[in-house]
């Protein structure tokens, strides 16, 4: 038996939903800049990780403790996928913390937003759905813009952007599972069994390396990146409650921006010509799988 918070009826109003949507995505930039600073500061991976789904963890329980909540029960199958999909996440973060020592927030973004393209590609192969010439070529141009940014071949290649390249296809498979959860449980829920697993999973481990930072600043962020990370994902879910996922998904890509500017301004890290021609490659291939998505379903629909 686990506790629910209520889900409201969606309402149509699509400006709400875009500002909530671009919100959730400026706090996500938020954690990974805050992350970043922590893991540059030399407080251990482990540690960050730890702190960041630990404070989410307490933000869920008292959230979950609320008077709007109702019980109900959950099969097998529910818990196995939730379980799993917090399983999936936990270690994506794990890997983006590593990541984002030793390379920019903007490419480490610009890897991640290939996930659309994954989830198409993983629905064309194994889900067996159809998929026209032109999303077969919006997929093969959004690989290549990967390969742009990660430049295998080059010398100014970093072992870190393959964490980024598992994360995207690990991220991919998280959000097929968040669209079969979708409806059977709440974002609250889903928050719970990440949060939880989380701080279960490396509690051990940070008594091992836990080290007290040195700052005042490193302490605040160390809660602050939790906090935010709990309310980027409940602004997230909010979105979708006043307008559809077909009319938000574009603005995801916002989160490149953000990174860029947080890389820039706090970090002092300007992205080179050839991060941003591969962005662009992703976010455009991104773009164009959603609109013949769109296209796609009207046209279904219409008959």
């Amino acid at each position: 038996m686990f506790t629910e918070p209520e889900i409201r009826p969606r309402q149509n109003n699509a400006a709400m939903g875009i500002f909530l949507m671009l919100s959730a995505w400026g706090l996500f930039a938020l954690v990974d800049t805050s992350a970043k600073w922590l893991v540059l500061a030399s407080i251990s991976t482990v540690q960050v990780v730890f702190m960041r789904y630990a404070v989410q963890f307490g933000c869920s329980l008292i959230g979950a403790a609320g008077p709007f909540s109702v019980t109900r029960k959950m099969g097998q199958k529910t818990f196995f996928l939730l379980s799993f999909r917090a399983i999936l996440l936990v270690v994506c973060t794990f890997f983006n913390f590593i990541a984002i020592k030793y390379l920019p927030l903007t490419m480490t973004s610009a890897i991640m937003f290939s996930s659309p393209i994954i989830v198409a590609s993983i629905s064309m192969v194994f889900l067996r759905e159809f998929v026209d010439v032109w999303k077969i070529l919006a997929i093969f141009l959004g690989f290549v813009g990967v390969l742009v940014i990660i430049r295998p071949f080059d010398a100014q290649f970093h072992w870190a952007a393959l964490l980024c390249v598992h994360n995207a296809i690990a991220i991919s498979v998280f959000s097929l599972i968040t669209r079969q959860l979708s409806g059977v449980v709440t974002a609250s829920t889903m928050q719970f069994f990440a949060g939880g697993f989380g701080t279960i999973v490396f509690l051990p481990l940070v008594l091992i390396y836990w080290e007290n930072p040195t700052s005042l600043i490193s302490w605040v962020l160390m809660f602050f990146m939790g906090i935010v990370a709990w309310a980027g994902h409940e602004v997230f879910a909010r979105a979708h409650l006043f307008s559809s996922a077909a009319t938000l998904m574009p603005f995801s890509y916002s989160n490149i921006i953000f990174m860029t500017l947080a890389s820039y301004f706090v970090f002092g890290s300007r992205p080179d010509f050839l991060v941003f021609a591969g962005a662009f490659l992703i976010v455009f291939s991104g773009i164009s799988i959603w609109w013949r998505e769109g296209l796609n379903t009207s046209k279904v629909v219409s008959r």
